[in-house]
């Protein structure tokens, strides 16, 4: 499931970091396996002629971007193909989803379920990273075999999947930093059932985990949790057997690694940060123009008096100063 929020400015936020999104996932794909890369999933999509061109964009859709899904879930075959069920506004089944809902995944058979009118959405910025996103989770519970998955490794994987860390991502992450919101990842799975801002705190910091492991133990962590997991392992025990560390060690890092770039670079590059920035900056121009205008009026004054007539000692007025 994800989550739906509207932030004014992240349209701009997610273009400045989906080529770098984009970049870890394909490098992910391709570094992954020494073998040739494996079959993309089949989609087979459902529905109604008026989302026609959606349906178009599903079957456009790079196959190289679900490779890299199925990289990150650790598969060499698809398994079937994935239904996916494009919902329009108004129907019954997005009357009875949560608004905040944009879609979400059933099992490793699925369907899929969108809702296209609520693509634009965190933690995504396009129709495209919403299917990515939903075709992931199937993707991970194939891979676990019926095995529970946490859900913070469930979204962090979806999210990587979806290319979606990026500024606003990061943001996020950094107003939980600045708050100490250290919540441990046992705990961050009951945030996704919340609030919408429990929620995309949730998000925010599974998907900065899940990069984290990326960056410390390679382009195949994950996958080989979800095969420990898939071996009865419990997600500790899977944890560890994959990365050599205890899962708790691998939070502490993680909470050190958020230094002040981490918390403060995000907040100050913000949007509402940027706003007041230019605000300042205005109302200190006009203060500027408006000292500079005064002290030229005040020149001009002192001149007029020095060249005003001054009267004469016997008369009304003397002759005019020259120079």
């Amino acid at each position: 499931m994800t989550l739906r929020t509207r932030p004014p400015y992240r349209r701009a936020l997610r273009r400045t970091a989906s080529p770098f999104a984009a970049a870890l996932l394909l490098a992910i794909a391709a570094t992954a396996s020494d073998r040739p890369s494996p079959p993309a999933p089949e989609l087979a999509v459902e529905a109604p002629s008026t989302l026609a061109p959606y349906v178009r964009r599903v079957e456009e859709l790079d196959p190289r971007r679900l490779a890299g899904a199925m990289a990150l879930a650790g598969l060499d075959q698809p398994g079937p193909p994935i239904r996916v069920v494009l919902v329009p506004e108004g129907a019954e089944a997005a009357r009875r989803a949560p608004a905040w809902v944009a879609g979400y995944a059933v099992g490793a058979a699925g369907p899929v379920v969108l809702f296209p009118a609520r693509a634009t959405a965190y933690p995504y910025d396009s129709f495209e990273e919403l299917v990515q996103h939903e075709v992931a989770h199937v993707l991970v519970e194939r891979a676990a075999r019926g095995a529970p998955v946490p859900r913070w490794l469930h979204e962090g994987i979806a999210m990587t999947a979806g290319e979606a860390w990026g500024l606003e991502d990061r943001t996020r992450f950094a107003f939980a930093a600045a708050r100490r919101e250290r919540v441990p990842l046992d705990r961050l799975d009951r945030r996704f059932g919340g609030g919408e801002s429990d929620a995309a705190t949730a998000y925010a910091v599974a998907g900065g985990f899940v990069h984290f492991l990326l960056r410390r133990h390679g382009p195949a962590v994950t996958g080989e949790i979800l095969a420990g997991l898939a071996r009865g392992r419990g997600v500790d025990e899977a944890f560890r057997t994959a990365t050599g560390e205890s899962l708790h060690a691998a939070q502490a890092a993680f909470w050190r690694r958020t230094t002040i770039w981490h918390r403060w670079v995000p907040l100050l590059t913000s949007s509402t940060v940027l706003w007041i920035g230019v605000t300042l900056l205005v109302l200190w121009a006009v203060r500027r123009r408006r000292a500079r205008s005064a002290a030229i009026e005040e020149r001009w004054a002192r001149e007029e008096a020095w060249l005003r007539p001054e009267p004469g000692p016997g008369g009304p007025a003397g002759p005019d100063r020259l120079h």
